[in-house]
C-alpha cells in the first residue's frame, strides 16, 4: 500500500508525537508498504507563536497538493491540526479523497493554559477539522470517550510502543549524584505541570532531561536541580536506567511515550492518576499513582526494576504499527489491492 503521511511535528523537533510517526514509518515500511511524508522540513517556516521549537510552514497548499497528487497515495492520514494538515484536509475534501487523521495531544488544554482561550472555542475548531476523516485515531479509552463527549465520531484507537531493543535494563552511572534519583523528561513547559515535581521535598537528587519554553524560568527557579537538556535515544535510555524513580507530573498527556521508555530501562514511574498514567499503567505494580505526587514518589522507590520492566514489554511498534494500517481508509479503487496487502 502507498501510504502518505502529513505531519506538521518533525525532525529538529523532540517529542512523542515525532517519535511516534517516525517509529510508525518504519515499521510500515518493514511491513511491506511505500510510505511518503509531507513535513515542515520541505517549506519555509516559521517558529510558532510563544513555542519558537515548532515551526509553521508558510502558504504550503500548492506545494502539498502537488505532492499528494505526484505521490497518489492509496491511503492519505494527516496527523496534525496544523498549516500542513489543513492544506492537506481541504485538497481530501476537494477531490473527495477518503482519509483518516489522528489527535496526539491535549491541544484545546494546551491552549487555554498558554492563551486562556475557552475549551468550547478548540474544540469547535477540532470537530470542524476532524469531520471529514473516517477515522480518527485516539491513542487511549480515554482519550477515545473524552472525544466522543466532546460531538467527535468515528474515534478509533491507535496504541503506541516502544523500542525494547534501545530502551532496556543496564548498569548505568549517567547521573552523578546522590540517590535516590527522580528524573523527569519531556518538554519544559507550563501544561506539562512540571512544577508540581521541582516543588516537592524530595530525599536524593532530581534530574530534568528535554527543553522548551518555560527553561530559563525554571532554572532560575529551581538552581539546586540537574540539568540535562535534549539527548537522543541512546543517552536517554542511558539516564532512564541510572534514575530510581520516573516523575509524571502532567495531567494533560494522552498516552506519554516517556513512561514506556522508563518502564522498559526498569526504572518504576511515579504519577498523578490521570489519562496518561491510567491508560498505560493500569492495575499494572510497575508504577505508582497517587494524588499526592510526593507520596507517590516514596511509593514508586520500592517497586522492582524488573517489574518495570515486565509491563513495559507488553507494548510493541510493530503491534501498535498493524493497528494504524487497519484504521487507513484507501481509495475505492485500490480497495481490494489494499485489503490483500493489510
Amino acid at each position: 500500500m502507498k501510504i502518505m503521511i502529513i505531519t506538521d511535528a518533525w525532525d529538529p523537533q523532540v517529542n512523542g508525537v515525532v517519535r511516534t510517526l517516525k517509529q510508525t514509518r518504519a515499521e510500515l515500511i518493514g511491513m511491506g508498504h511505500e510510505v511518503e511524508m509531507i513535513t515542515p522540513n520541505d517549506f519555509k517556516t516559521i517558529p510558532c507563536p510563544t513555542y519558537p521549537d515548532i515551526s509553521l510552514s508558510l502558504f504550503p497548499g500548492k506545494t502539498v497538493a502537488r505532492k499528494i497528487k505526484e505521490f497518489a497515495p492509496d491511503a492519505m492520514h494527516i496527523a496534525t491540526e496544523g498549516p500542513l494538515g489543513l492544506s492537506a484536509r481541504a485538497y481530501a475534501v476537494k477531490n473527495k479523497l477518503p482519509l483518516s487523521t489522528a489527535y496526539h495531544t491535549r491541544f484545546p488544554e494546551y491552549v487555554k493554559a498558554r492563551t486562556g482561550i475557552p475549551l468550547a472555542l478548540t474544540y469547535a475548531f477540532l470537530r470542524w477539522f476532524h469531520k471529514p476523516s473516517m477515522a480518527v485515531m485516539a491513542p487511549t479509552v480515554v482519550v477515545k470517550q473524552d472525544l466522543e463527549k466532546y460531538g467527535f465520531t468515528n474515534v478509533v484507537l491507535w496504541s503506541r510502543g516502544v523500542d525494547l531493543d534501545i530502551f532496556k535494563m543496564q548498569d548505568s552511572k549517567k547521573l552523578n549524584s546522590a540517590h535516590p534519583i527522580f528524573l523527569y523528561v519531556g518538554r519544559v513547559a507550563v501544561e506539562k505541570n512540571i512544577n508540581a515535581f521541582l516543588e516537592i521535598d524530595l530525599p536524593g537528587s532530581k534530574w530534568v532531561v528535554g527543553d522548551g519554553p518555560a527553561m530559563e524560568g525554571i532554572k532560575q527557579k529551581y538552581p539546586e536541580v540537574n540539568y540535562l537538556g535534549v539527548l537522543n535515544q541512546y543517552e536517554l535510555a542511558e539516564v532512564y536506567a541510572a534514575a530510581d524513580v520516573f516523575v509524571f507530573p502532567s495531567k494533560t498527556d494522552t498516552f506519554g511515550l516517556v513512561l514506556l521508555e522508563a518502564m522498559a530501562c526498569g526504572t518504576p514511574v511515579a504519577a498523578y492518576p490521570v489519562t496518561g498514567p491510567i491508560d498505560v499503567l493500569g492495575d499494572s505494580p510497575a508504577g505508582a499513582m497517587n494524588e499526592d505526587l510526593r507520596e507517590a514518589c516514596m511509593q514508586a522507590l520500592t517497586i522492582p526494576r524488573e517489574v518495570a520492566r515486565a509491563h513495559a514489554e507488553k507494548f510493541s511498534w510493530r503491534a501498535a504499527s498493524e493497528q494504524f494500517a487497519r484504521h487507513l481508509k484507501p481509495v475505492p479503487s485500490t480497495e481490494v489491492h489494499v485489503t490483500a496487502l493489510a
